[in-house]
């Protein structure tokens, strides 16, 4: 799961990203994930613990930080349909 990387003088382990796909969701929960709070974050935090304990003693003396990228697929844009006829 993790990979070293020589970078000049040092070695740098670079892990692969925890991916979380919490869907679609309503703005007051996105807005309560930002401030630490909520049902989202309680997923995240589920999350968390269950790498941490998938991982064991690979992750002494790390820290999980969770990077999460909320995002919103744009709507397909429809074409007008003209009719044109007698």
């Amino acid at each position: 799961m993790a990979e070293e990387i020589e970078s000049g003088e040092q070695k740098v382990e670079v892990t692969q990203p925890i991916i979380l796909n919490l869907g679609k969701q309503r703005r007051k929960r996105i807005k309560a994930l930002m401030k630490g709070k909520g049902k989202l974050w309680f997923e995240v935090e589920n999350v968390i613990e269950e790498v941490g304990t998938t991982l064991g003693n690979e992750l002494d003396g790390k820290v999980v930080v969770p990077l999460i990228l909320v995002y919103r697929r744009k709507p397909r844009r429809r074409r007008a349909r003209r009719w044109f006829g007698l």
